[in-house]
């Protein structure tokens, strides 16, 4: 059978509103520049006549307008559609990859093969949250993992795009969403929420960590409204090798308000990797769920609660950078650490859930002796680790805010940019200043941050009296 000069080959997968077909381009219009072979190819095919749930066609349109406004590698490359008034469908590239789905009949997992998988996905979040797209229905079935390991967010039915008709949300009042991974603020009708998207990662974390769901499998409204007052069993009630740590995280993901979560997905994967740096609360060392009052007490408020206020995944995103200030203590005059201090201290009084990272880098010999002791006897890298936290006392900045680093490393811009690449980083400030042989050194170091960094950068730079 042929559709639109796509033979299609294989039937590959058949879910509750579409079909997905392996198919070949017999016109060969989807060739790259430099590719020589046709790239592979699906097509999802709406199933029009085989279901009466409205819901799938309005879906399938949803897909249509979404799919040709992303790009990147976490999201499948779109090719062309075709109308409703012929013969509806999408064609997108073929992850070659495994999906999470996999995965989950082997949990529980490894710990470290649940933080790098949960790194993996927060990634692929925070890219589609900057292109103004909320998924809404994070589940295994719909992560796809690349050779490379990166993840892959495919099926965007459910999805909302800031700059576009929200249809689901004109013509649905139900909750929409996958019942185990549906997040409260889903339940109450509220779609415009990206922190909806970490509460669904917190449960798959929760599962490949523990092998069980946080909340079961709910099939009605009633069941879905459950977790806007009952708490899940703490995971490592269920499996005790689970960290504090990790059940802090997870258990952040999964609090009713998305006020009381990650501010961002950045900001989760920043923390996954460095736990050290992760502030711990009554939920890391959590055995039990609340008592009855306490279940009781949140059920009467649940009753009363009405849905957010509408804001946008944009909006969420620029109130929450990752800041990284990038310091030499040691060879910086005064006046250049307190005006970084002074430009850090607007930024975040502009910025509610701003994270800020303080680092500086040791720099080191390619081949040499150990010399991370100092003659008296003092550990360098202890020292400019107390330097760093000294330097932001007066920030006054709550812990779970802020985090320190002392980067080891032959080249100081090559560490800064690939700190700043690795952790997703919106913002780097970074302080220059030419008044010496030395401090011209450091001017470089800045201006090569600034032609290699991935985000924005602010140089401050020191003339006499003035910045």
């Amino acid at each position: 059978m042929e559709i639109n000069g796509y033979r299609l080959e294989e039937k590959l997968h058949t879910g509750g509103m579409a079909a997905l077909w392996r198919i070949s381009d017999r016109q060969q219009r989807h060739l790259s520049e430099g590719e020589t072979g046709a790239p592979p190819l699906i097509m999802k095919v709406p199933l029009l006549f085989s279901t009466e749930d409205p819901t799938a066609i309005v879906a399938f349109e949803v897909e249509q307008m979404i799919m040709p406004k992303l790009k990147g590698k976490h999201v499948p490359r779109y090719y062309g559609s075709g109308d409703f008034d012929t013969q509806p469908y999408i064609v997108m590239e073929h992850i070659a990859g495994t999906s999470l789905r996999s995965r989950f009949e082997k949990s529980p997992l490894p710990i470290d093969e649940v933080v790098a998988t949960g790194i993996q996905i927060a990634y692929a979040l925070q890219d589609l949250h900057r292109q103004h797209v909320i998924h809404l229905d994070i589940k295994p079935s719909n992560i796809m993992f690349r050779a490379d390991g990166s993840a892959v967010l495919i099926d965007y039915g459910l999805s909302r795009h800031d700059k576009l008709p929200d249809l689901l949300d004109e013509e649905f009042r139900l909750p929409l969403g996958t019942g185990p991974y549906i997040s409260p603020e889903q339940v109450l009708g509220v779609r415009n929420e990206p922190r909806s998207d970490l509460f669904a990662l917190g449960v798959l974390l929760y599962h490949l960590a523990t092998g069980e769901r946080p909340y079961g499998h709910p099939t009605s409204v009633a069941g879905l409204k459950k977790r806007l007052y009952r708490d899940p069993l703490p995971p490592r009630s269920r499996n005790p090798l689970i960290p504090d740590w990790l059940q802090e995280i997870i258990l952040r993901c999964l609090e009713v308000s998305p006020a009381a979560r990650f501010d961002t997905a950045a900001q989760l994967a920043f923390l996954l990797q460095h736990p050290d740096q992760l502030t711990l609360t009554a939920r890391a060392n959590k055995r039990r769920q609340d008592g009855y009052l306490s279940v009781l007490k949140r059920r009467f408020q649940a009753a009363g609660t009405e849905p957010l206020l509408q804001h946008s995944v944009s909006d969420q995103l620029s109130q929450a950078p990752i800041i990284v200030v990038a310091l030499d203590l040691a060879h910086a005059s005064a006046a250049l650490a307190e005006h970084l201090r002074n430009i850090s201290r607007r930024m975040l009084q502009t910025r509610q859930g701003a994270r800020l990272a303080c680092i500086t880098v040791r720099k080191t010999n390619r081949i040499g002796m150990d010399d991370s002791i100092i003659q008296q006897g003092q550990n360098i890298h202890v020292k400019h680790l107390i330097d760093l936290k000294h330097w932001a006392r007066p920030l006054n900045i709550s812990p779970d805010k802020i985090t320190f680093h002392v980067l080891e490393a032959h080249d100081p811009a090559a560490a800064i940019i690939d700190y700043a690449n690795s952790n997703d980083v919106d913002h780097i400030l970074i302080g220059s200043s030419s008044r010496s042989v030395l401090q011209r050194l450091l001017g470089s170091v800045s201006a090569q941050v600034v032609a290699e960094a991935h985000c924005t950068v602010t140089v401050v730079k020191v003339h006499g009296k003035f910045t």
